[in-house]
Protein backbone atom coordinates (compact mmCIF):
# COMPACT_ATOMS: atom_id res chain seq x y z
CA UNK A 1 0.00 0.00 0.00
CA UNK A 2 1.31 3.36 -1.07
CA UNK A 3 0.65 5.97 2.15
CA UNK A 4 2.12 9.10 0.45
CA UNK A 5 0.54 12.23 -0.73
CA UNK A 6 2.97 12.37 -2.96
CA UNK A 7 2.91 9.97 -6.44
CA UNK A 8 6.07 8.65 -6.53
CA UNK A 9 7.50 9.26 -3.14
CA UNK A 10 8.51 7.08 -0.28
CA UNK A 11 5.69 7.88 2.21
CA UNK A 12 8.85 9.44 5.42
CA UNK A 13 11.87 10.40 3.70
CA UNK A 14 9.91 11.56 0.51
CA UNK A 15 12.12 10.72 -2.04
CA UNK A 16 11.87 8.39 -5.29
CA UNK A 17 13.44 6.93 -7.93
CA UNK A 18 16.58 8.77 -9.41
CA UNK A 19 16.53 11.29 -6.47
CA UNK A 20 19.44 9.49 -4.97
CA UNK A 21 22.80 8.09 -5.38
CA UNK A 22 23.80 4.16 -4.61
CA UNK A 23 25.69 5.58 -1.84
CA UNK A 24 24.02 7.27 0.66
CA UNK A 25 25.84 8.68 4.34
CA UNK A 26 23.62 8.28 6.84
CA UNK A 27 23.93 10.85 10.06
CA UNK A 28 21.39 10.94 12.62
CA UNK A 29 21.01 15.15 12.93
CA UNK A 30 18.77 16.78 10.02
CA UNK A 31 21.07 19.54 10.54
CA UNK A 32 24.45 18.17 9.86
CA UNK A 33 23.22 16.77 6.29
CA UNK A 34 24.30 20.55 4.94
CA UNK A 35 27.50 20.48 6.58
CA UNK A 36 28.27 16.71 4.83
CA UNK A 37 26.90 17.88 1.56
CA UNK A 38 29.32 20.65 1.16
CA UNK A 39 31.74 17.97 0.86
CA UNK A 40 29.75 16.88 -2.40
CA UNK A 41 29.54 18.58 -5.50
CA UNK A 42 26.69 20.73 -7.03
CA UNK A 43 25.01 19.14 -4.06
CA UNK A 44 21.00 20.06 -3.85
CA UNK A 45 18.66 19.75 -1.30
CA UNK A 46 16.00 17.14 -2.68
CA UNK A 47 13.22 16.41 0.47
CA UNK A 48 12.79 17.57 4.04
CA UNK A 49 10.07 16.05 5.84
CA UNK A 50 9.57 14.92 9.40
CA UNK A 51 13.23 14.08 10.75
CA UNK A 52 14.88 13.30 7.17
CA UNK A 53 16.40 15.72 5.11
CA UNK A 54 17.94 14.56 1.99
CA UNK A 55 20.83 16.60 -0.09
CA UNK A 56 22.06 14.95 -3.60
CA UNK A 57 25.06 15.49 -5.19
CA UNK A 58 27.89 14.02 -6.58
CA UNK A 59 31.73 12.89 -5.24
CA UNK A 60 34.63 11.82 -7.85
CA UNK A 61 31.57 11.87 -11.23
CA UNK A 62 29.42 9.43 -9.32
CA UNK A 63 25.98 10.85 -7.66
CA UNK A 64 25.82 10.00 -3.74
CA UNK A 65 23.28 11.55 -0.99
CA UNK A 66 22.88 12.24 2.59
CA UNK A 67 20.15 11.27 4.75
CA UNK A 68 19.22 12.42 8.13
CA UNK A 69 17.57 8.98 10.27
CA UNK A 70 16.59 10.91 13.74
CA UNK A 71 17.63 9.43 16.83
CA UNK A 72 17.38 5.36 16.91
CA UNK A 73 16.69 2.59 15.68
CA UNK A 74 12.72 3.03 14.31
CA UNK A 75 13.38 5.92 12.72
CA UNK A 76 16.78 4.91 10.82
CA UNK A 77 14.98 1.49 9.78
CA UNK A 78 12.40 3.61 7.89
CA UNK A 79 15.31 5.41 6.32
CA UNK A 80 17.03 2.97 5.38
CA UNK A 81 14.23 0.87 4.07
CA UNK A 82 12.62 3.69 2.27
CA UNK A 83 16.04 4.68 0.86
CA UNK A 84 16.43 0.93 -0.89
CA UNK A 85 13.64 1.07 -3.08
CA UNK A 86 14.40 4.45 -4.26
CA UNK A 87 17.32 2.77 -5.53
CA UNK A 88 20.30 3.10 -2.51
CA UNK A 89 22.73 0.08 -1.70
CA UNK A 90 25.18 1.16 -0.03
CA UNK A 91 24.92 3.45 3.24
CA UNK A 92 27.36 4.37 5.82
CA UNK A 93 26.32 5.98 9.08
CA UNK A 94 28.05 8.39 10.84
CA UNK A 95 27.17 9.86 13.79
CA UNK A 96 28.22 10.27 17.37
CA UNK A 97 29.13 7.74 20.66
CA UNK A 98 29.97 7.43 24.43
CA UNK A 99 33.36 5.84 24.77
CA UNK A 100 32.68 2.66 27.16
CA UNK A 101 36.62 1.28 27.07
CA UNK A 102 38.87 3.71 29.25
CA UNK A 103 41.37 4.04 25.76
CA UNK A 104 38.59 5.30 23.26
CA UNK A 105 38.45 8.47 24.09
CA UNK A 106 36.77 11.76 23.17
CA UNK A 107 37.23 13.22 19.98
CA UNK A 108 38.70 9.41 18.71
CA UNK A 109 36.40 7.77 15.44
CA UNK A 110 34.97 3.90 16.29
CA UNK A 111 34.22 1.90 13.53
CA UNK A 112 31.90 -0.74 13.96
CA UNK A 113 32.08 -4.37 12.90
CA UNK A 114 29.09 -5.56 14.86
CA UNK A 115 26.43 -4.34 17.44
CA UNK A 116 24.87 -5.55 20.78
CA UNK A 117 21.08 -5.60 19.67
CA UNK A 118 20.02 -4.24 23.10
CA UNK A 119 17.31 -2.45 20.90
CA UNK A 120 13.51 -3.65 20.07
CA UNK A 121 13.45 -2.57 16.34
CA UNK A 122 16.34 -5.26 14.82
CA UNK A 123 14.01 -8.13 16.51
CA UNK A 124 11.07 -7.19 13.87
CA UNK A 125 13.92 -8.34 11.20
CA UNK A 126 15.56 -10.94 12.74
CA UNK A 127 15.19 -13.09 15.69
CA UNK A 128 17.49 -12.38 18.30
CA UNK A 129 20.11 -15.26 17.35
CA UNK A 130 21.07 -13.38 14.40
CA UNK A 131 24.09 -11.05 14.85
CA UNK A 132 24.00 -7.33 14.21
CA UNK A 133 26.93 -7.10 11.80
CA UNK A 134 28.51 -4.18 9.18
CA UNK A 135 29.34 -4.90 5.34
CA UNK A 136 33.28 -5.93 5.46
CA UNK A 137 33.43 -3.98 2.33
CA UNK A 138 32.18 -0.63 4.12
CA UNK A 139 34.17 -1.19 7.04
CA UNK A 140 37.43 -1.81 5.11
CA UNK A 141 36.65 0.74 3.40
CA UNK A 142 36.26 3.10 6.87
CA UNK A 143 39.40 1.46 8.54
CA UNK A 144 41.63 2.09 5.18
CA UNK A 145 40.55 5.79 5.17
CA UNK A 146 41.04 6.61 8.55
CA UNK A 147 44.38 5.05 8.74
CA UNK A 148 45.31 7.40 5.78
CA UNK A 149 43.27 10.38 7.50
CA UNK A 150 45.62 9.90 10.85
CA UNK A 151 42.65 9.65 12.52
CA UNK A 152 42.54 8.31 16.15
CA UNK A 153 40.10 5.16 15.62
CA UNK A 154 38.89 2.03 17.05
CA UNK A 155 37.43 -0.52 15.30
CA UNK A 156 34.84 -3.42 16.84
CA UNK A 157 31.95 -4.16 18.15
CA UNK A 158 29.57 -1.13 20.02
CA UNK A 159 26.64 -1.61 22.06
CA UNK A 160 23.43 0.04 20.58
CA UNK A 161 20.43 0.70 23.18
CA UNK A 162 16.95 2.36 22.86
CA UNK A 163 17.08 4.82 25.74
CA UNK A 164 19.44 7.31 25.81
CA UNK A 165 18.64 8.03 29.62
CA UNK A 166 18.81 4.28 30.59
CA UNK A 167 22.41 4.40 29.72
CA UNK A 168 23.32 7.82 31.52
CA UNK A 169 20.65 7.64 34.80
CA UNK A 170 20.49 3.77 35.03
CA UNK A 171 20.11 4.41 38.80
CA UNK A 172 16.80 6.24 38.23
CA UNK A 173 15.27 3.73 36.34
CA UNK A 174 13.42 0.83 37.88
CA UNK A 175 15.21 -2.05 35.83
CA UNK A 176 18.67 0.18 36.83
CA UNK A 177 19.98 -3.32 38.52
CA UNK A 178 19.50 -5.00 34.54
CA UNK A 179 21.14 -1.64 32.84
CA UNK A 180 23.72 -2.12 35.44
CA UNK A 181 24.24 -5.40 34.98
CA UNK A 182 24.33 -5.46 31.32
CA UNK A 183 26.70 -2.59 31.22
CA UNK A 184 29.04 -4.20 33.27
CA UNK A 185 29.37 -7.25 30.64
CA UNK A 186 29.56 -4.39 27.67
CA UNK A 187 32.45 -3.33 29.27
CA UNK A 188 34.23 -7.03 30.36
CA UNK A 189 33.26 -8.42 26.68
CA UNK A 190 35.33 -5.27 25.24
CA UNK A 191 32.57 -3.21 23.44
CA UNK A 192 34.07 0.23 22.51
CA UNK A 193 31.35 2.23 22.56
CA UNK A 194 27.42 3.10 22.97
CA UNK A 195 25.15 4.60 20.64
CA UNK A 196 21.45 4.16 18.94
CA UNK A 197 21.49 2.93 15.42
CA UNK A 198 23.94 0.42 14.29
CA UNK A 199 22.60 -2.78 15.70
CA UNK A 200 18.97 -1.97 13.51
CA UNK A 201 20.96 -0.45 10.81
CA UNK A 202 22.84 -4.13 9.96
CA UNK A 203 20.22 -6.16 10.43
CA UNK A 204 17.59 -4.20 8.02
CA UNK A 205 20.63 -4.57 5.97
CA UNK A 206 20.96 -7.91 5.91
CA UNK A 207 17.41 -8.48 5.37
CA UNK A 208 17.47 -6.32 2.53
CA UNK A 209 20.94 -7.60 1.00
CA UNK A 210 22.20 -4.06 1.22
CA UNK A 211 25.89 -2.91 2.63
CA UNK A 212 26.24 -0.83 6.18
CA UNK A 213 28.74 0.40 7.74
CA UNK A 214 29.38 2.69 10.84
CA UNK A 215 31.68 5.06 11.80
CA UNK A 216 31.68 7.64 14.73
CA UNK A 217 32.78 10.34 16.73
CA UNK A 218 33.69 9.81 20.53
CA UNK A 219 31.77 12.99 22.49
CA UNK A 220 32.70 11.39 25.63
CA UNK A 221 33.51 8.38 28.07
CA UNK A 222 31.57 7.96 31.46
CA UNK A 223 34.31 5.47 32.50
CA UNK A 224 37.22 7.63 31.79
CA UNK A 225 35.43 9.80 34.01
CA UNK A 226 34.25 7.55 37.09
CA UNK A 227 38.21 6.82 36.65
CA UNK A 228 39.43 10.32 37.10
CA UNK A 229 40.73 10.48 33.72
CA UNK A 230 40.91 13.41 31.00
CA UNK A 231 37.21 13.27 29.45
CA UNK A 232 37.03 16.30 27.75
CA UNK A 233 33.25 16.64 25.44
CA UNK A 234 34.29 16.94 21.48
CA UNK A 235 31.08 18.33 19.27
CA UNK A 236 32.52 18.37 16.16
CA UNK A 237 32.00 15.49 14.14
CA UNK A 238 33.94 16.62 10.84
CA UNK A 239 36.78 14.21 11.72
CA UNK A 240 33.91 11.08 11.74
CA UNK A 241 32.75 12.95 8.59
CA UNK A 242 36.16 12.90 6.59
CA UNK A 243 36.62 9.27 7.31
CA UNK A 244 32.82 8.70 6.01
CA UNK A 245 32.98 10.62 2.73
CA UNK A 246 36.62 9.19 1.69
CA UNK A 247 35.00 5.78 2.52
CA UNK A 248 32.35 6.36 0.04
CA UNK A 249 34.89 7.73 -2.38
CA UNK A 250 36.74 4.21 -1.78
CA UNK A 251 34.08 2.29 -2.14
CA UNK A 252 32.98 4.52 -5.64
CA UNK A 253 37.04 3.24 -6.93
CA UNK A 254 36.52 -0.20 -5.74
CA UNK A 255 32.99 -0.61 -7.24
CA UNK A 256 34.04 0.97 -11.09
CA UNK A 257 36.69 -1.53 -10.76
CA UNK A 258 34.42 -4.71 -10.19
Amino acid sequence: MDYSENAGKQYHIQVGKGDVGRYVILPGDPKRCAKIAQYFDDAKMIADSREYVTYTGYLDGVRVSVTSTGIGGPSAAIALEELVKAGADTFVRIGTCGGIQTDVKSGDVVIATGAVRMEGTSREYAPIEFPAVADIQVTNALLQTAREQGQDHHVGVVQCKDSFYGQHDPEGKPVGYELLNKWEAWKRLGCLASEMESAALFVVGSSLRVRVGSCFLVMANQEREKAGLDNPVVHDTDRAVRVAVGAVRRLIREDERG
